[in-house]
Parts: C-alpha cells; structure tokens; sequence
C-alpha cells in the first residue's frame, strides 16, 4: 500500500561539469526525467512548497530508487556526476526517545543502521537532520562512526544559531551546517555562524525556507560567505528558479573567475 515517507526530502546533488551552469543543466534534466517516469507510473507529479514531486510511494527506498532511474535515463553516471542527499527531519519522527520510522518504533541506531546501508547502496552522500534536535546521542555516535564518509548536517540540530553550532563542535556532533539567516535572525549572526563552522571543518550549506519569495539574497550570500552548497528547492516555481537564476547571472559576470567546487564540497572535508 502506497505511503507518506518518512524521509521529508530526497535530493539529487549534480557535481558534474566543472561549471555551475552545466551542473544546474544536468538537475533540470534529471528533474524533467524523474516527471516522466513517475507519469509513466501512474504516480503523482504535482509538486509541494519547495517544488519537488510528492508522490505516495511504497516506501522510502522506493524514492532512492526512482531518483536513480531518473538520473540514468538522463544519461549521468550516478555517484560520479550525480549523487544523493536526503532531509530526514528526524526531530518529526522523534517520540519518547525512539524514532517512528515506517510503522515501526526503532532507536537511533538502527536509524543510523538504515543510513548507512543507503550509503553503501546508492551514491549518498549527505543527510540533513538524520537524528531529533534533542538526541545528542544519536547525532555524536553517528557522527563518529560514519562522519568520515558522509556528510552529516545539522539544521534543527543547530538553528543558525552560533551557541548551538559551538556545541555541536565540543560535542562531535555532525559535519556540516544549514544556514538560515531568517532562522537566526541578522546577517552579523549569520556570519557569525558561517565563520566559526568554517573555521572547525565543518561545511556550510546557505538554504532557503519552505515558506519562499522571489527574493535571491541568498544566493549572493552563498557566493560571498563562501558556502560550500546552497539548497534552494526543486529546479520548479518562481521561488526557486529565482535563486538559481541569480546564481547564473553571477558565474556569468564572474567570467573565468568563477569557480565551482562541484565534487570538492564534499571531498575536501570528508578526509
């Protein structure tokens, strides 16, 4: 019987190209593929707040699952051009110390259990919000067994917010950082926040809200506060393209300056 996923989101990450432009083609195509395969099926392709396709599915590996399809029938390699990434918001899923995963109560580590056999299944390379904001637990022993090889980013875990992140740091708790700069309030606090997660090797993922404008300042600060990744939605809605277009108009007036780290944002701290 078809389901709601547990999974809020399941992202594809092109690395592809050597320009940010050819990497944001090959999105476009593999978003445009993943419609058609889905239409093909009989599922939905209406799309939510954020613009990604949110059909009722068998399970959460059946997405994993499509997205590879969809990458293939594109014609990219995945794990080489194109890779994985997921949104968990586990802290939805958290109820009296263990996780309501698939009509199941499990703990955190047969979660972090269900994450790394992903990993070594399918090209995933980043989950955000693997474990609750309130399971220290889960977040540090997670991070020590399978931070050197997944990127593991906190967003309700850390709220933009510098007080949080630095415990996060003392703690061993993640890798990477999603920065809100509405969440936190100022773009000094933000700063704030960019700066001392670049500073202890964690990453910085510049994202937008699900509750959007066509406003692209994000995109602007994700280039000057050099952020490794920005996460603006699907490749669909005003909202969205917005950022990406922005993103565009700078590699453009850049020229030859620009540079894309495609495949370095996550292998320069994954090591």
């Amino acid at each position: 019987m078809p389901l709601s996923l547990d999974v809020q989101e399941f992202m594809i990450v092109p690395v592809c190209g050597g320009r940010f432009s050819e990497s944001l083609r090959a999105g476009v195509e593999v978003f445009h593929h993943l419609k058609q395969i889905l239409s093909e099926k009989g599922l939905a392709t209406s799309v939510g707040d954020e613009g990604g396709f949110a059909p009722r599915l068998e399970g959460n590996r059946q997405a994993m699952e499509l997205l590879m399809t969809a990458i293939e029938k594109a014609g990219y390699r995945p794990g080489e051009e194109i890779r994985l990434a997921l949104d968990v918001a586990a802290t939805e899923l958290y109820e009296d110390g263990a996780y309501h995963w698939e009509g199941r109560r499990i703990e955190a580590e047969e979660l972090g259990g269900i994450y790394a056999d992903w990993a070594k299944n399918f090209p995933l390379v980043s989950v955000e919000d693997g474990f609750s904001e309130d399971d220290w637990q889960g977040w540090i022993s997670f991070t020590k067994s399978h931070g050197h090889g997944l990127q593991l980013v906190g967003d309700d875990l850390f709220v933009t917010n510098p007080e949080r992140l630095q415990s996060g740091i003392d703690k061993g708790a993640a890798n990477a950082i999603l920065i809100k700069v509405n969440q936190i309030g100022s773009l000094s606090e933000t700063m704030t926040a960019v700066s001392m997660a670049q500073k202890n090797g964690y990453r910085t993922v510049m994202s937008h809200r699900s509750g959007e404008t066509e406003d692209a300042t994000i995109a602007d600060l994700a280039v000057a506060l050099s952020c490794q990744q920005i996460k603006t939605g699907s490749l669909c809605r005003g909202e969205r393209t917005a950022k990406y277009n922005q993103l565009l108009r700078i590699e453009e007036m850049l020229g030859a300056r620009a540079q894309f780290w495609g495949a370095r944002m996550l292998e320069s701290h994954l090591n």
